[in-house]
């Protein structure tokens, strides 16, 4: 518990060199990181759906330790597809500012853009997949490698923003949107969006792709 404590702090000094390349400045950096991690403890519900079943959840899942304390089950009569805002809306908005703020008159830019988003959507779809009590789970380095690659050999002069963009797009499509209905279908109490929060999909994405790039 100590431990899972400690790892946004470990994880804020990744997050700020990461950030950095994105040309932010350092109070925009500070409010970032503030709003991912603590926008991580709040789930936004977008849907319900009521069970004829009881389906359980582990409070730990998301840190990969369900298996800590094996009882440590919260059975609920329905599952809700919620919204992280610390793991989801904050990431997908600051994706969204480095698009604007990208050059399209460059054409290597465009098809760079397209490229990495298209690939790593694609890889994120291929190695996610549903597992009851959880969501959907995909290995935490296969996008950020592929985005960063991807952005490195098509357009290193604007790879860092490229790769941010291409690392988020990458399990918020792939991963979870193009999975939805599967979601909706495994037996999970809660199911969100980036509610892994700092430590989810998305963010670590985005943030490992641009520190690489």
């Amino acid at each position: 518990m100590v431990l899972i404590g400690l790892l946004p702090l470990l994880f804020g000094q990744l997050m700020v060199g990461a950030l950095t390349k994105l040309h932010l400045g350092q109070d925009a950096i500070v409010a970032l990181v503030m709003a991912i991690i603590l926008g991580g403890f709040i789930n936004l519900p977008v849907k319900r759906i009521v069970r004829d079943y009881p389906v359980s959840s582990h409070p730990l899942t998301v840190f990969g330790l369900h298996g800590v304390a094996p009882r440590w089950d919260c059975a609920h009569p329905e599952t809700v597809i919620a919204v992280n805002v610390g793991g989801c809306i904050v990431p997908s908005l600051l994706a969204l500012y480095e698009l604007v703020h990208l050059d399209f008159t460059d054409g290597q830019v465009v098809v760079a853009l397209i490229v990495a988003a298209c690939a790593n959507i694609f890889a994120c779809y291929r190695v996610a997949r549903p597992v009851a009590g959880i969501g959907i789970v995909m290995p935490t380095l296969v996008s950020p490698l592929v985005a960063s690659a991807t952005a490195l050999l098509m357009c290193p002069e604007q790879a860092a923003p490229i790769a941010f963009i291409a690392g988020v797009a990458g399990p918020l499509i792939g991963a979870d949107l193009l999975h939805l209905k599967e979601i909706e279908e495994i037996a999970v109490g809660m199911a969100s969006i980036g509610g892994a929060g700092t430590f989810d999909g998305i963010v670590l994405s985005g943030i490992i792709a641009a520190y690489l790039a």
